[in-house]
């Protein structure tokens, strides 16, 4: 029997300058994304979107998340097979191609994860990584590639 979890998130537009919406130009794109009884995270587009670039966009946090995930489940995974990992880093990169018509979608999310071992054998790192990939939640739910190019 499938076993479901819920998870929920309270979204907070905070860039209304005083009009609204009523012009593209006149309001902010910030925002708060808040979780019970955690931190708020603030948010605003993109800037190629007019957003602030000091603040996480959406896209920045698919590519986190899905960085994130496999990091988990590598780590996880590791563990069960006898590898000590020592540290664990990631430089995911994600593209997204935008149309004439403003519309878009993420083409891929490349991620390289580097490890190191305090003790197992280096040579599974990479069944590691192919099996987290294979687990993760984040990855078996979105409709691109998502490619592990684990550094040395």
């Amino acid at each position: 029997m499938a076993t479901r979890h819920r998870y929920s998130a309270e979204i907070v537009w905070t860039g209304n300058r005083g009009a609204g919406t009523a012009d593209y130009r006149a309001y902010g794109r910030e925002h708060e994304i808040r979780f019970p009884g955690k931190p708020a995270i603030a948010g605003s587009a993109d800037p190629a979107f007019r957003g602030d670039r000091d603040r996480v966009n959406p896209e920045e946090m698919l590519v986190a998340s899905l960085s994130t995930c496999h990091m988990l489940w590598f780590l996880h995974l590791a563990s069960v097979a006898g590898l000590v990992v020592e540290s664990y880093e990631d430089a995911p990169e994600g593209v997204m191609v935008e149309e004439a018509d403003g519309a878009g979608q993420f083409a891929e999310v490349v991620l390289r994860p580097r490890v190191r071992l305090s003790s197992g054998d280096p040579a599974r790192v990479a069944d590691v990584h192919e099996e987290a990939h294979r687990f993760c939640f984040v990855a078996r739910s979105v409709n691109f590639p998502v490619r592990c190019e684990a550094r040395p």
